[in-house]
């Protein structure tokens, strides 16, 4: 722009030097020759063409302004408004146009602040810039985290989202384990999907031996005594990262936002697919999955994704293959003794003849003939009350496994389970209609108003009601009569009176026993008697 200038005022400057000019910064020639223009009157304006001109009265975000855009969730024209309020009472200047104050925002505050004051922090994060960590080895550094699936699944009857646990490679991308749970994962689903990732063998393979380090998001149930047990049995490394910090596991995070729209999207009762109409309700025609299609259909699309998905940061290879061409040596632990590792020990029992005692309840095996007496450790998997596994307490030497003695049939446990859940609705319900509370609507400033009728009759009643099922107000404490005192004692005659003489009271323990024994006759308190006044005597 300064060779434009000086061309310019040399009298040079044709329409082809402008008209190149407008096409290098793309822009039209127009705008060049109003750059010019604009830096014939001020020198400064050539170094930033097209910039606007300074001016010390030129209005700045100020600290107000920034709690006031936090205030109102980035709403410009609701804090322009809070502004002129804030003016007409004395409390500052005028504020200046909403343009003004738009263009201050925008030229003062990153698009990170802006994003982060309307949205919060997440919302920030999203402009932030992240580094890449090196890709390492296989099993250097392994992701594990859970994802409820946005799927509605039959499971007996009822429709659940599942949760999916896995275990994936930073270096290849590969899932190296996975494990599915109707409801609410729990520790039993971080260990059976760290069996499935440390195994190798079929149907698992080849993807697996026993990592360096696991990386996990502060969740209790990879924080738990029996998973940490476990890692620490393997010798890995648990990385307990920050909260709220996704960026710092990416891997797995990936894979969460992959699963939904490669797979789950496409599938019956995903919950997150557009409807037609105000209302997201579920077609009453639509035909769920079942648990076990969904988790067939899941591990299938795992195997696809490990052995022909091609993500972007393998440059054009598959998981498997990058597994296949790291040379890296495998760690490996024998199936048993992974087993072994992955259980929660619950301490030592004697067997006896009725078998392990294990939390109120019989459990017996096969191999427990003639070995009554012995002393054995009881290992058990989470939530797995049908069975337990039995090692011998001195030498750890496996004995076998013992199922629960008296186990209620399927029948049984259905029912039981049907009666639960009918006792729960008809509680839930009935607490519903106790707390249920209605006010009366209001058009102006007004105390609120309890709706709900009650006349004085039903009032008593139900005080009445409520009276008689105090059970320290059904206590009748002279039904059994307090025994007597002993007989030196001075006991006022009110309490002589309330007393039983047949039942002595005990010595006090402070006396010696010799010393309160009875000597000749019965020294039983006498009753008391009464003058004609009726004053005891």
């Amino acid at each position: 722009m300064r060779r434009l200038l000086a061309l310019r005022q040399d009298q040079k400057l044709t329409t082809r030097h402008v008209r190149l000019m407008a096409e290098s910064l793309e822009v039209t020639e127009r705008t060049v020759w109003r750059w010019l223009a604009a830096a014939e009157r001020d020198e400064s304006a050539a170094a930033e063409p097209g910039a606007r001109a300074q001016s010390k009265d030129r209005f700045s975000v100020t600290p107000e302004v920034r709690r006031l855009l936090a205030l109102w969730k980035g709403n410009v024209a609701a804090v322009h408004r809070e502004l002129i309020a804030r003016a007409a009472r004395g409390e500052g200047e005028p504020p200046p146009s909403i343009p003004t104050l738009h263009r201050a925002i925008r030229r003062d505050l990153t698009p990170g602040e802006r994003a982060g004051l309307a949205g919060g922090e997440r919302a920030a994060r999203k402009h932030d810039v992240f580094l890449a960590r090196p890709r390492g080895w296989r099993n250097q550094v392994w992701e594990s985290d859970h994802m409820q699936a946005p799927v509605l699944v039959d499971v007996e009857g009822k429709a659940r989202r599942p949760w999916i646990t896995w275990f994936t490679d930073c270096s290849t991308n590969a899932i190296t384990g996975v494990a599915v749970t109707p409801v609410h994962p729990s520790r039993e689903s971080v260990l059976a999907a760290l069996r499935s990732a440390v195994l190798r063998e079929d149907p698992y393979g080849p993807f697996g031996g026993v990592p360096e380090k696991v990386r996990v998001d502060r969740g209790k149930d990879f924080l738990s005594r029996t998973v940490t047990a476990a890692f620490d049995l393997l010798d890995v490394t648990v990385e307990d990262l920050p909260a709220y910090t996704p960026h710092l596991k990416g891997t797995v995070e990936g894979l969460n936002r992959a699963v939904e729209s490669m797979f789950l999207s496409s599938l019956p009762g995903y919950a997150r697919q557009p409807r037609p109409g105000k209302r997201s309700s579920r077609p009453k025609d639509e035909v769920l999955l079942g648990f076990e299609d969904f988790t067939t259909q899941l591990l299938a699309w795992t195997l696809w994704w490990n052995t022909e998905h091609r993500p972007a940061p393998l440059r054009g290879k598959t998981p498997l293959q990058a597994w296949q061409d790291d040379p890296t040596p495998l760690r490996d632990v024998p199936a048993a003794d992974l087993w072994t590792f992955t259980l929660e020990d619950a301490g030592t029992r004697t067997l006896t003849t009725r078998g392990i005692r294990f939390r109120r309840h019989d459990y017996v095996g096969a191999w427990m003939t003639g070995q009554a007496g012995i002393q054995v450790r009881v290992r058990f998997m989470p939530h797995h009350d049908h069975r337990i596994e039995v090692y011998h307490a001195a030498t750890g030497r496996y004995l076998g496994s013992a199922d629960l003695a008296d186990q209620a049939t399927e029948e049984q446990v259905r029912a039981v389970r049907r009666a639960r859940a009918a006792r729960s609705r008809r509680l839930k319900k009935d607490l519903e209609a106790s707390q249920r509370e209605r006010y009366a609507t209001v058009t102006q400033a007004e105390p609120p108003r309890r709706l709900g009728a009650l006349t004085g009759a039903q009032a008593d009643a139900e005080l009445a009601q409520s009276a008689g099922t105090g059970l320290s107000q059904l206590a009748l404490p002279d039904v059994i009569p307090r025994a007597a005192p002993p007989a030196d004692w001075r006991t006022p005659a009110s309490l002589v009176a309330l007393t039983t003489p047949s039942r002595p009271a005990p010595p006090p323990a402070s006396r010696d026993v010799t010393a309160t024994a009875p000597e000749g006759p019965d020294r039983r308190a006498a009753p008391p008697t009464t003058d004609e006044d009726g004053d005891a005597s």
